[in-house]
């Protein structure tokens, strides 16, 4: 006993003193440098590898720097106490440090019900509906199959997100699901993942040699297709899973071979689905997974007859709806598609990304050229920056007149250009040979570009609800991003909205804009009106 005390303890000063010291040369920075444990020594409390250092916080043994530090993760510090004399040892075999004795029948191990609780009170998890299991803190907690859960970490996802902890064990569960979280926060992943361990399992389990879909994804883009069908390749490597990308732009004939080669998995636009279904036979009754990725949009912008007509095509399917903004009509839409949809909201539903900072400028119209070329060649132009017009005409011609008055590369991108030149484009883009993106809305919903943490809104969009997804392509996974919004009298009609969550987000709101806000209040009630300009104090109450 003394023996495994002093050694112990050794360990413990050996972390200690690296650590502090900055020498880190001698300790694992990741689990994935260090080696499975022996059957005879300590094993990792979060992974399971061979526990290597004891943690000099809790008294746990960990096997590198990051277990460490997941372990001490604000999340782990406000559900369990630490300290030697309370160390909750786990099985090697579960990253999930938050667990009951039990296991219920689907193979979940969960968190106690108070437990789950104060995570989902801390990680403003909402939950409205159907009973659904408690969130995760780890991915490995939801038996998923081996290889999804390497891809998962080659994919470089660490702990699940606040989206992912909650909605991965509820899809896995079978529920039906409406999720609203930020842009940039790991939604795609969240339904992903339970999509690509479904079909896996489906197949390994009823081998056919005619393979069917499995599971329907449909966007309103075709950008926001092919990046849900890369991650999809991503996670689903190595697994008896293959995906069809189904979109405009692209010959018919290919898309229609690959799914009769065999697929799990059909991403696609709505339009594009249609044609396929009425002009060739693909058969789609073994679809047990329909999921709606930016629904709002997908809903109200003309594509509903024709959603409407896939779903009926299948037979009572699990249904997954997600975007950043979510209305009543979505809810009343989504009850009608399935029977006890549970509703998922984190944080505060409709309003943009914390992580985004937004910086309204008020700037008269024919000003906002000259005023962004400024930008463009001040300290705050931070490249690749997406620009977000209104039209196609004004995406082309204001790419041009960046490049010809900044010398900065700039392209425009919309619907009437090819498939391939989309690609292409963002392709240069995504590699930094060009560092602007004049757009229109078409990239303004569920792209993520990750080297992006400024966007400028350069003509403000239709609604409020665009201009929330807009903003959110600053940020990704909660890195903090800089959205700069051009506002004048033309957009009055957004003005209280606007007003609004620019308020909710702390933001510093042009003077020009509280004024105009006040006279419209003012003007519904005349006699106030006419009594603050008889007293004088008229500026007073408009700043």
């Amino acid at each position: 006993m003394e023996d495994g005390d002093r050694n112990a303890s050794c360990r413990n000063l050996a972390l200690q003193k690296d650590v502090h010291q900055g020498i880190d040369n001698y300790v694992k920075k990741s689990s994935t440098e260090q080696r499975d444990a022996l059957a005879e020594e300590p094993k990792c409390v979060i992974c399971g590898r061979y526990g290597e250092y004891v943690c000099d916080e809790t008294d746990d043994d960990i096997c590198s720097l990051e277990c460490k530090q997941t372990l001490l993760s604000g999340i782990a510090n406000s559900l369990l106490p630490v300290g030697p004399s309370s160390t909750q040892r786990l099985p090697a075999t579960d990253e999930c440090f938050y667990v009951r004795d039990s296991v219920d029948k689907s193979g979940f191990q969960f968190l106690t019900g108070d437990q789950a609780e104060l995570l989902r009170k801390k990680l403003e998890i909402h939950v409205k509906g159907d009973v659904i299991p408690a969130p995760i803190v780890a991915f490995s907690s939801c038996a998923l199959p081996q290889k999804l859960l390497q891809n998962i970490e080659t994919a470089g996802y660490g702990m699940p997100t606040p989206v992912q902890m909650q909605v991965i064990p509820a899809a896995l569960d079978g529920k039906s699901l409406l999720v609203s979280a930020d842009t940039g926060s790991g939604k795609t992943a969240s339904f992903l993942i339970p999509i690509i361990s479904h079909c896996a399992n489906f197949r390994r389990s009823n081998f056919s040699n005619h393979k069917k879909p499995i599971a329907v994804v449909l966007t309103p883009t075709r950008e926001l297709c092919i990046q849900v069908e890369d991650n999809a390749k991503l996670l689903g490597k190595g697994l008896p899973f293959k995906t069809a990308l189904v979109v405009g732009g692209d010959p018919m004939a290919r898309q229609l071979y690959r799914i009769q080669q065999g697929v799990e998995l059909i991403i696609g636009t709505p339009g594009r689905l249609i044609d396929l279904l009425t002009k060739h036979d693909v058969e789609l009754n073994d679809v047990k997974i329909f999921g709606l990725d930016e629904v709002d949009c997908i809903l109200q912008r003309g594509f509903r007859d024709q959603v409407m007509q896939i779903f009926r095509a299948l037979s009572q399917p699990q249904v997954l709806m997600y975007s950043a903004t979510i209305s009543q009509d979505i809810e009343k839409i989504a009850s009608f598609m399935a029977k006890d949809v549970t509703v998922v909201s984190i944080g505060k539903p409709n309003r943009p990304n914390k992580a985004v900072k937004q910086l309204p400028i008020w700037v008269e119209s024919n000003k906002k050229k000259q005023k962004l070329f400024d930008i463009l060649r001040s300290k705050h132009f931070t490249p690749p920056i997406v620009v977000y017009v209104g039209s196609r005409v004004g995406a082309d011609l204001l790419s041009n007149a960046i490049t010809v008055s900044t010398g900065i590369k700039a392209l425009s991108l919309h619907g009437e250009k090819s498939m391939n030149e989309r690609r292409e484009i963002l392709r240069l883009f995504l590699v930094g040979e060009v560092s602007v993106i004049v757009s229109t809305g078409v990239l303004g919903r569920g792209i993520d570009f990750l080297g992006v943490r400024q966007v400028i809104v350069f003509d403000m969009p239709s609604s409020i609800k665009e201009y929330v997804h807009q903003i959110g392509r600053a940020s990704r996974l909660g890195e903090e991003g800089t959205a700069i919004v051009f506002v004048n009298e033309e957009n009055k009609n957004l003005f209280p909205e606007l007003v609004d969550i620019l308020k909710s987000s702390g933001a510093v709101i042009p003077q020009e804009l509280i004024q105009l806000r006040v006279l419209e209040i003012f003007s519904s009630n005349p006699p106030f009106l006419q009594l603050v300009l008889r007293s004088q104090k008229c500026e007073k109450v408009l700043l």
